[in-house]
């Protein structure tokens, strides 16, 4: 199979009534998405509580995060990334209504116990 050439930055709606989450790769645990954001936010009130670990990095725009149990919220600019760990609660405060926000999100999964992830 010969791999396709695309561009993180194609593509991308003029428009966005809601966050679009596109996956680009899934192999095995890892699952690699797109996020494309225009002012969205987590609901006011709610967490994102993952049981696995997620990898994001900001490409473009900007975006507030906020962790349970800290009082600040993260500004995130082009090119800041960190690790979320599984249980790590946290929320998007904001993003950047004036652009687009671009992410693109690592998610790894464990393998069951016993299960080899496939490949």
């Amino acid at each position: 199979m010969i791999p396709l050439l695309l561009n993180i930055y194609a593509e991308i709606p003029s428009t966005l009534p809601a966050e679009l989450i596109q996956t680009l790769a899934e192999v095995g645990n890892v699952r690699i998405e797109r996020i494309i954001s225009a002012g969205q936010a987590t609901a006011t009130g709610s967490w994102y509580d993952q049981s696995w670990d997620e990898w994001v990095i900001l490409l473009s725009g900007s975006a507030g995060l906020l962790f349970e149990g800290e009082q600040q919220v993260r500004q995130l600019a082009p090119g800041d990334h960190l690790l979320i760990p599984a249980g790590c609660r946290h929320r998007v405060e904001w993003t950047d209504a004036m652009q687009k926000t671009v992410w693109l999100a690592v998610h790894v999964h464990s393998p069951v116990h016993g299960e080899i992830a496939a490949g």
